[in-house]
């Protein structure tokens, strides 16, 4: 398995910087073709108007977003002119998510930009949430800090369920490639100890199997949440990429009362490797 083409999500008056540099470089480590989509639809205002008055504004909102793209297409080309695979553009006036999610379809991988964690406006970029849900595809979020896919040490965050295990089998291409990977499971309060080690070592076994040499781990019992036990596992690690399954509990629980893949979305400072 590899990525034979990726694809990075951008969004209308935001930077997108970091996205393209992450799917550039990606590209070029899988020798890949990559393409660009960004999608976008005029936000009715809160006020109304009638006539030829509103046909003017819907007219020149309309005018806005098509230019906009066209900048966004422009900041890919640039961005995009020296990798060795081919570079296809795909635009539309539409929402931005259903627009990235009928795509997706010609994607190994998505590269998108992390979640607001108080806003996001659906009419002018594709919610990393969204996107992971529904698209089939693994997502690499990237935050904006980052500038680049650290691959020198990879954590596998492990929990038994389908989602983590469509996680760790999307990123093996990346795993491949990496010096240092670990896996590691967080139990829960009751947990077996013996019994948690024996699902790490299995996954460990299993990369194994697939040429990738990784550690397992079990973390410590304590009072904090497992995401901030990830994160300081990850740090512990010096990983540059965290793989997990996404949404693994309701993702309607995870939003209310908070969780590890909101976190991943919203918080870390890490590129992030989801599937669900």
């Amino acid at each position: 398995m590899t990525y034979a083409t990726v694809m990075v999500s951008l969004a209308l008056d935001q930077l997108n910087t970091v996205q393209l540099q992450v799917a550039g470089e990606l590209a070029e480590r899988f020798e890949a073709d990559i393409v660009g989509i960004a999608a976008a639809r005029f936000a009715p205002p809160l006020y109304f108007t009638d006539g030829a008055e509103a046909q003017r504004l819907v007219d020149q909102e309309e005018g806005s977003v098509k230019r906009r793209l066209t900048d966004l297409e422009a900041q890919f080309r640039a961005a995009t002119r020296r990798c060795s695979g081919r570079a296809e553009w795909r635009s539309a006036t539409d929402f931005p998510a259903r627009y990235v999610l009928a795509q997706a379809r010609c994607a190994d991988i998505i590269v998108s930009g992390g979640q607001s964690s108080t806003f996001s406006d659906a009419f002018s970029m594709a919610s990393p949430r969204d996107l992971v849900m529904q698209t089939g595809r693994p997502l690499l979020v990237v935050p904006d800090q980052i500038n680049w896919l650290d691959l020198r040490s990879v954590l596998v965050a492990w929990k038994d369920t389908p989602e983590a295990r469509r996680a760790a089998a999307d990123a093996l291409p990346m795993l491949r490639k990496a010096k240092d990977v670990v896996v590691v499971e967080i139990p829960e309060t009751n947990d077996d100890r013996s019994a948690v080690m024996a699902h790490v070592s299995d996954v460990a076994a299993w990369l194994a199997r697939h040429g990738v040499t990784a550690s397992a781990r079990v973390a410590e019992a304590g009072n904090e949440t497992a995401a901030v036990q990830l994160e300081r596992i990850a740090g512990d690690v010096g990983a540059g990429l965290i793989v997990a399954g996404a949404y693994g509990h309701s993702r309607f629980r995870e939003l209310i009362l908070g969780g590890v893949t909101e976190y991943l979305l919203t918080q870390t400072a890490r590129c992030v490797l989801l599937s669900h």
